[in-house]
């Protein structure tokens, strides 16, 4: 292993560990030191710091070194297009009535029975990001992409694990509801009562984010690496 991804796989495991760290065991205490607001700062600094880490150790290891399989065909690009659509409708329905985001209506609507893209998972975001990072292993399996999608994998699944239990602790029989009633792991016929709205703004978001793929990473992706 050369240094360069030895140094990314330790800017992943540090972009990781402190957000595991801070959202759970640490978050007490440092909240008693600083308060809210100087937490929120915290966790701010500490993740775009290790992110920025992250970005440019991906950057200083070798582009195409060493792929496990040539993801280069038709049928893979493919299937990745595939999924990048589903990620891209669950990241739009994400953000309507949403009770795992920071909102003081959140225990209000864990009562509620499921709508749009809840149909599907209860994280609806955190699945998006996992959709995302499989999507582009299955095009890029080097060893850089390899470290880089398993640490944002792990961090969104583990991550909506974790909090599930927070959310328990906080928001008890709400959110207990909102878990009998949804699933964790993702129900894809429920994409077919997701509503116009989530599919709607996925198409959007699908064609435009697959449309700059080429000006920000150099590689014409989705339906442009076919009519482009």
């Amino acid at each position: 292993m050369d240094n360069a991804l030895a140094n990314l796989i330790a800017a992943a495991v540090a972009f990781v560990g402190t957000h595991f760290a801070l959202s759970h065991p640490l978050r007490g205490a440092v909240v008693r030191v600083v308060g809210d607001k100087g937490f929120q700062a915290v966790y701010s600094l500490v993740a775009l710091g290790t992110f920025a880490w992250m970005a440019m150790a991906f950057r200083a290891v070798t582009p195409d070194a060493g792929p496990l399989w040539d993801g280069r065909g038709n049928v893979i690009w493919g299937a990745a297009t595939a999924l990048m659509l589903v990620s891209s409708v669950l990241l739009a329905g994400s953000f309507f009535g949403n009770p795992a985001l920071p909102d003081p209506r959140a225990a209000a609507l864990a009562t509620k029975a499921p709508h749009g893209v809840f149909h599907v998972t209860r994280h609806p975001m955190m699945w998006a990001i996992a959709l995302w990072s499989g999507a582009h292993l299955l095009v890029s399996p080097t060893p850089r992409v390899i470290v880089l999608t398993l640490a944002v994998g792990v961090l969104a699944l583990v991550g909506s694990h974790m909090q599930d239990r927070k959310k328990e602790a906080a928001m008890g029989e709400a959110w207990q509801g909102w878990e009998a009633r949804t699933s964790f792991w993702p129900r894809l016929g429920g994409l077919a009562k997701a509503g116009a709205v989530p599919w709607i703004g996925g198409i959007v978001l699908w064609l435009l984010g697959s449309w700059a793929h080429v000006w920000l990473a150099y590689i014409p992706a989705g339906l442009w690496r076919w009519i482009g």
